[in-house]
């Protein structure tokens, strides 16, 4: 069964954030989905445009949340807490935040795009030129990199997809090089816009 099939059978064919049944997609989760049921939800264009830009939130779309955040899907559930730690100011999203539980492991998966995270605290990658990298992004290898622990060269212009950054650390992102997953320097990459 295809991922679309099996997230439509457990979404009921609904857009598991705000209940939408028009113009669902496959939504992987940053910042390191494998594309599996479990770091992956069925959601409607509008919710997926506005948890991808920022900018353009509607904060009264959101209100859906209220109902969605006690999803037993673990994916569910981190996509609530950025969305709602994002609208915090708006008042109600922090009530909510309030009373959502993550447990240690997802509450670090919501945190891992830095969601939440004050402007002064963030800490920002950026490539090779100095432009940001964010979690998710795609790279290219600007220099052939010995990997540690192993026999394993990584290529010059190798290209790494759906990369993953280090939050305490502005020079390391992560992604996989073939079936490796591997740490990389952030000097070495550049962005792929």
């Amino acid at each position: 069964m295809s991922l679309l099939k099996k997230l439509q059978s457990r979404s009921e064919s609904k857009c598991e954030l705000c209940s939408a049944t028009e113009n669902l997609n496959i939504y992987e989760v940053p910042p390191t989905s494998k594309g599996t049921i479990d770091d992956s939800i069925l959601a409607c264009e509008t919710c997926i445009d506005q948890i991808e830009n920022p900018d353009q939130v509607d904060a009264n779309h959101w209100r859906c949340l209220n109902d969605s955040m006690w999803s037993e899907v673990a994916a569910v559930q981190v996509i609530a807490w950025r969305m709602l730690t994002r609208l915090r100011a708006e008042g109600w999203p922090q009530d909510l935040l309030d009373m959502l539980y993550l447990d240690e492991e997802n509450l670090d998966w919501a945190k891992a795009t830095g969601e939440g995270e004050d402007e002064e605290e963030k800490i920002i990658h950026r490539d090779v030129n100095g432009v940001v990298l964010q979690a998710g992004d795609s790279i290219v290898l600007i220099k052939d990199l010995k990997v540690k622990g192993s026999s394993m060269v990584a290529k010059q212009g190798t290209a790494v997809r759906r990369i993953s950054l280090d939050r305490e650390n502005a020079e390391f992102i992560e992604g996989k090089v073939g079936p490796t997953q591997i740490v990389i320097i952030t000097k070495y990459v550049k962005k792929i816009s």
